[in-house]
């Protein structure tokens, strides 16, 4: 018997890059459709649109995928979850006197 994801990793593979071209559309055609008459911008290419796509990714939102927070958050908020309420009362009172330093 196979891996069931084995069997679906080629259409994964083939599912990015559609996905970034049908967004490099978008781009391009929401793009077209609204800034040429709002602020008289230029109308782009389908390429200028996946470089813009691109750019706004890096700048904006990073190469993380999946989501959600990072490891170690998950990692303080459970040593956090495992404090008793005098020692969570004590880092509180820590953390108050580290901030408000001069």
């Amino acid at each position: 018997m196979t891996n069931p994801r084995r069997r679906y990793r080629g259409l994964f593979l083939l599912f990015i890059p559609l996905l970034i071209a049908a967004l490099g559309g978008a781009v391009m055609m929401l793009w077209n459709a609204i800034l040429p008459e709002v602020l008289n911008a230029r109308p782009l290419s389908y390429w200028q649109a996946l470089g813009l796509l691109l750019l706004s990714r890096i700048l904006f939102g990073g190469f993380r995928f999946g989501g959600g927070r990072a490891p170690w958050a998950k990692r303080r908020r459970g040593r956090w979850s495992n404090l008793s309420e005098d020692e969570r009362a004590r880092m509180k009172e820590a953390w108050r006197q580290r901030c408000n330093r001069s």
